[in-house]
């Protein structure tokens, strides 16, 4: 039983990191049609900016409990790089899908040499400083108290998004504006400014979901490209644009994930392309997609 938990607990944790940097994705191609494989990137870039933060409140003498707040901090701050790069997406926004993914793949290959350049070709980590919230225990089962905040983070998340978008009349917006561009705009709505706003949120998404997920594992410049296979298996599984098919596709991919690991690691990541060909074959909207008309 306690193999059980402590498989389940593992695997909700990756989900709940996937879960925000999917939603992310989720968010900008629900409002604005673009498929951004640059939301890797983010993921990256928050990891390393939130190692070099952490470092320095230390280095200044904050107490180790503010690891959490120090991380949601940097992820918010380094969702700043949003804003000239959806200028930048704005000269495709109306041409072909293949061009808006050559130019977020440049990004990628952009981002990953900006990384190198500032932060170095090595990993880096934090040596297990999430332990500073301790651990529960409860029998066999041990896990850390960070895994568990983490998770409710991105639970919370997923409430306010939702609360977000159904609930308030800027969120109303939103949907219009996905709905119908041009209907929106006739109405008076300032397109531009709902994309930027949009494009922002999507990037602190992946950004703060990026430095939540340090403390656990190393940051490394591969980790751009492995996450956001993960993520594009998420939106696949769950339905591109739906934002509960973000959350079941997160939940089915980390779940999937922390069971291969146990089992038979080398079936890991086979094991998600098994259920992401499966849901191609026999749902090709995805689990709670719209289909198409």
């Amino acid at each position: 039983m306690s193999l059980i938990a402590n498989l389940l607990l593992g695997g909700i944790f990756h989900a709940a990191v996937l879960f925000l940097v999917a939603a992310g994705l989720q968010l900008v191609f629900g409002v604005q049609k673009i498929v951004n494989l640059a939301c890797g990137s983010f993921y990256a870039l928050g990891a390393y900016f939130g190692i070099t933060l952490v470092t320095l409140a230390m280095n200044f003498g904050l107490p180790a409990w503010l690891l959490l707040p120090i991380l949601l901090v940097a992820g918010v701050l380094m969702a700043a790089v949003g804003p000239p790069i959806e200028r930048l997406l704005r000269t495709v926004y109306d041409r072909d899908e293949s061009f808006q993914l050559l130019l977020t793949f440049a990004l990628v290959l952009m981002f990953q040499d900006v990384l190198r350049l500032v932060w170095g070709a090595n990993p880096q980590s934090l040596n297990n400083v999430h332990l500073v919230y301790g651990k529960l225990t409860w029998g066999d089962l041990s896990v850390p108290v960070y895994n568990l905040l983490v998770i409710a983070a991105a639970g919370a998340t997923a409430f306010f998004i939702s609360l977000f978008l159904r609930r308030t009349n800027y969120g109303r917006l939103l949907r219009a504006t996905a709905e119908n561009r041009a209907m929106a705009e006739a109405l008076g709505v300032n397109v531009r400014s709902v994309y930027a706003v949009v494009f922002t949120l999507g990037t602190m998404l992946g950004t703060v979901g990026g430095a939540l997920v340090v403390p656990t594992s190393a940051a490394s410049l591969d980790m751009a490209i492995e996450f956001v296979i993960e993520a594009f298996a998420v939106v696949v599984i769950g339905g591109l644009g739906s934002m509960p098919g973000a959350l079941v596709g997160a939940l089915l991919v980390g779940l999937i994930r922390a069971a291969s690991l146990v089992v038979y690691p080398e079936f890991e990541i086979l094991a998600i392309y098994v259920i992401v060909i499966a849901v191609l074959l026999f749902r090709p909207s995805g689990l709670l997609g719209k289909a198409a008309t």
